[in-house]
């Protein structure tokens, strides 16, 4: 990975989480747990996800095994900046990704889930060759840690709109 590609994923790990914190500002706590109806999710639950989310590919990444060469699969990256934050078609969440209260607040995830964010940028800052390590994706297996971080940057872009959905629905 060269260092105009090292810049380009770390500003669109920038654009996902500014997407996400944009989202959910402002939102009043009256509406924070409120469901916008059956089988959804509130905006604390969307939160909560995104927080775990960040935590648990962070720690795939972290574990991930170095290849003999580099695994690039373009039309993957492609794909993913393509339909990673599109919301039209319904993708369900893995069964340690969905939220079970683990925080209290929508503060409470957001500094979890920056926490880990500032730890993931600094992970890109100072690696060299992130197609040329693999490790496990929840939902797509196998995959190269750069095609992990972009999915990692297009997370909250999804859930943002997820957030931008309930809030219309409920009126926030």
């Amino acid at each position: 990975m060269n260092s105009i590609e090292k810049e380009e994923l770390l500003t669109f790990l920038d654009k996902g989480r500014d997407a996400f914190l944009t989202a959910i500002r402002d939102v009043p706590e009256s509406i924070a747990t409120q469901s916008p109806g059956p089988e959804r999710w509130t905006i604390l639950e969307c939160t909560e996800h995104v927080a775990i989310v960040e935590h648990h590919l962070l720690s795939q990444i972290n574990i991930a095994v170095p290849t003999k060469e580099s695994v690039p699969n373009k039309a993957r990256e492609v794909a993913i900046r393509r339909r990673g934050a599109n919301r039209d078609r319904p993708v369900d969440a893995p069964e340690g990704a969905i939220p079970t209260g683990r925080f209290s607040s929508i503060t409470e995830g957001v500094e979890h889930f920056l926490a880990n964010r500032i730890k993931t940028i600094e992970f890109v800052q100072r690696s060299e060759d992130l197609r040329g390590t693999l490790t496990t994706h929840p939902i797509l297996g196998s995959v190269n840690c750069y095609e992990m971080l972009l999915m990692m940057a297009v997370h909250p872009q999804r859930h943002a709109k997820q957030i931008d959905e309930i809030r219309n629905a409920l009126g926030g």
